[in-house]
């Protein structure tokens, strides 16, 4: 599993993650031996986030012999983001995860509290060791330029996860060239486009699987690695079970040549700049 450089955190983080919204929605057992074949497979990046239901507890049980190889992120809901709120909800996911701290923490998206008493918060924990670093979700550019200004300076901010996928690539025009001219790794999330991954029959979806027959890959390999195709860039697939978190685990090895990538721009065309950044 390829790893890279996680903006300006002193550790490197694989490529290929794993997300966990709705992961509670399979049975406890499946969920857990989902997770460790990924981390099996180098997929160490553990992303999840206070609003997930009951996605820490099964983290909890699943990272209990892998805690010191993981990358662990959670995220504290905009309504918590108070100074106070945040401390608070950053203690409540350590104790539903089991462990005495997480590798990043993020603002899920902006809220009503000021910027600068959330990351205050952030400070706060980071200096007690209860966070490593942290970062934020669903910022455009105009909000990361007030996230700059409210940390006081380039250099603290981790990350902005965002959503990210073949069909959605809004990003590109201006938060991904926005975060690499600032140090921030750009997380995407909902790679597989949340339940519209493009089929066979149709013109992209043809496209893919030519890659992928050329590559020995599947359609899914290719897209992620598309979409992590540059430094600075990661992605968290939800694997719904084991064979399926093997499937995108092999994606951080795939090599896509500049022919492939240019088919897939073609093929996925990110459009015009419409202003606004889409979220889930």
């Amino acid at each position: 599993m390829e790893q890279r450089k996680f903006g300006p955190v002193e550790r490197l983080v694989s490529v290929i993650g794993q997300g966990t919204w709705q992961i509670d929605d399979a049975t406890h057992a499946s969920a857990v031996a989902t997770l460790r074949r990924g981390f099996d497979l180098g997929m160490t990046h553990i992303d999840t986030a206070e609003m997930y239901g009951d996605a820490e507890l099964v983290i909890a049980e699943a990272l209990a012999a892998h805690r010191d190889e993981l990358f662990l992120v959670s995220k504290v809901l905009p309504g918590n983001a108070s100074r106070q709120g945040t401390i608070a909800a950053c203690e409540r996911s350590l104790r539903r995860l089991r462990t005495d701290r997480l590798d990043c923490y993020l603002l899920h998206w902006r809220g009503r509290y000021p910027l600068a008493e959330t990351f205050a918060a952030f400070k706060q924990l980071q200096s007690e060791g209860k966070i490593l670093s942290w970062g934020v979700s669903n910022f455009d550019v105009d909000d990361l330029e007030d996230a700059v200004a409210a940390a006081g300076g380039d250099g603290q901010i981790a990350c902005n996860q965002v959503l990210y996928h073949l069909q959605e690539r809004a990003i590109e025009h201006a938060v991904i060239p926005w975060c690499e001219q600032h140090g921030v790794a750009v997380v995407g999330y909902s790679p597989f486009g949340h339940g519209g991954f493009p089929g066979p029959r149709t013109a992209g979806g043809k496209v893919l699987q030519e890659i992928a027959d050329a590559r020995g890959a599947t359609p899914r390999q290719v897209a992620l690695r598309f979409l992590t195709r540059q430094a600075g860039l990661f992605t968290i697939p939800k694997a719904s079970n084991a064979e399926h978190a093997a499937d995108n685990a092999a994606a951080g090895d795939l090599e896509l040549t500049p022919d492939d990538i240019a088919r897939i721009d073609k093929a996925f065309p990110r459009g015009a700049n419409r202003g606004g950044l889409p979220m889930i």
